[in-house]
């Protein structure tokens, strides 16, 4: 007879368990949308609109989404109280937290201020 999860969780070593435990819990959370997200933090469409200065129905269409610019998603991010961090994973390497987009935005904005005193 076939067992049931929860009778072959009760058969594995607590150390083991909780490795399972959190490893399920980090592929539940990459799998979590920003509606998912929002609800958990239990924060209503309207609030984040307001956040963010746009319309409820605008929190909607973004949650709808599956392509942002990293800015977009850093802002819905922020407007529920978190902040974005990028990593790149590699085979065989340690992750890698990419930073600097918001310097390379500033830095691009004053390139452009300079060269049009020019």
């Amino acid at each position: 007879m076939a067992k049931t999860l929860a009778e072959k969780m009760k058969t594995i070593g607590e150390d083991r368990r909780k490795k399972i435990e959190a490893r399920a819990a980090f592929l539940i959370a990459e799998e979590t949308t920003l509606r998912d997200l929002r609800e958990a933090l239990d924060l209503t469409q309207q609030q984040v609109a307001s956040s963010l200065h746009i319309s409820q129905d605008g929190v909607s269409r973004l949650e709808r989404r599956t392509d942002f610019l990293i800015s977009t998603l850093r802002n819905f991010v922020k407007a529920m109280g978190g902040q974005l961090h990028v990593v790149a994973n590699f085979p065989n390497r340690p992750p890698v937290e990419l930073s600097g987009f918001a310097n390379m935005k500033i830095a691009h904005r004053k390139r452009r201020e300079e060269d049009a005193r020019e």
